[in-house]
């Protein structure tokens, strides 16, 4: 009980709620929505600059020696999680809005979340250097491979669904999350030691940028109707089918880690790396690659998702760590 109290208190899971209810009732239309956007791609901007600042490259490079324990974690994220957010969404098409259906497209071929799969393997007694780099390196490798794939799968005929592949989502994706990432890098080496010495102030600064993302995304969506859109009826279907999501994602990748014969610390960083999903990637990357009418309703899926998530893994983690006691 204490573990779900201490989530809804969580500083970005409250900004997440402030966002959504703001956008319910006060959502950013008309002119006004390009000024909104405008001001989500600087703070994205800035996100992914930060983030190439304090991703050690060093710790990057010795993850990517680990094939035994990375590769299959790459796989298990791209290929088995995305294959399964696809037949999510070709289940989901069946009762639910397109939008909604190509969301879990959306959801699946996301990487996973650093700071809390770091935080709940240090929790559980897990390995916590494999759950820096292996987060850290798939979120690198989200900005190369989630995007296109999901361009291509949203755009195969799953829930009727249409991203719009065209050159302009490349160009907005390229400038606005590859380009800042590649500067911070550059400038690590004068500019890393700083951001690391302000580690507190740039935390808040990411959750507020993911809270403006997921603002402008979700009143898009409350101009479409969703509260009316969607049935209660439906809304069930929605969390069973999220639910669904959760139990592949946390049972496969505990599975997996255990078929590979890892060390336990080991499975356990491989299961929360596997199982988690970033709200850090998923908000921005929904405003930037889905059209306005089209990002909020998208990004359901992963704001449950993300949720949920957090919900299991508190009490997951203290389980595995009352075990070793």
């Amino acid at each position: 009980m204490l573990n779900r109290v201490q989530i809804l208190f969580d500083p970005l899971v409250r900004l997440l709620l402030l966002a959504i209810l703001l956008a319910s009732f006060l959502p950013v239309t008309g002119e006004g929505r390009a000024i909104a956007q405008g001001v989500s791609n600087t703070v994205i901007f800035l996100l992914f600059l930060l983030n190439g600042l304090r991703l050690p490259r060093a710790e990057v490079l010795r993850g990517l020696g680990n094939r035994r324990f990375l590769l299959p974690l790459v796989l298990w994220v791209f290929a088995v999680m995305g294959l399964a957010g696809w037949a999510m969404a070709d289940l989901a098409g069946r009762a639910l809005p397109a939008s909604i259906a190509v969301g879990f497209v959306f959801l699946g071929l996301l990487p996973s979340t650093v700071q809390s799969a770091t935080a709940y393997t240090s929790l559980a007694g897990g390995n916590v250097a494999h759950s820096v780099v292996a987060a850290a390196t798939l979120n690198i490798l989200g900005v190369f491979i989630s995007a296109p794939l999901i361009i291509w799968l949203a755009n195969s005929g799953v829930a009727d669904g249409n991203v719009g592949f065209d050159i302009g989502a490349l160009q907005r994706i390229g400038l606005i999350l590859l380009l800042p990432f590649v500067i911070g890098q550059i400038l690590q080496n004068w500019f890393g030691s700083y951001v690391a010495a302000k580690a507190h102030i740039i935390s808040w600064m990411d959750r507020f940028a993911i809270a403006i993302a997921v603002y402008v995304a979700f009143s898009s969506a409350v101009e479409q109707g969703v509260w009316t859109l969607i049935a209660l009826s439906e809304w069930g279907i929605l969390l069973g089918i999220v639910g669904v999501m959760l139990a592949i994602g946390f049972g496969g990748s505990w599975w997996l880690g255990g078929a590979l014969r890892l060390e336990l610390a080991d499975r356990k960083a491989f299961l929360f790396a596997g199982a988690q999903k970033s709200i850090v990637m998923g908000a921005p990357l929904a405003t930037i690659l889905f059209p306005p009418e089209m990002a909020g309703l998208a990004l359901l899926p992963v704001l449950l998702y993300h949720l949920l998530q957090m919900v299991i893994s508190a009490p997951l983690a203290s389980r595995f760590r009352s075990s070793q006691s």
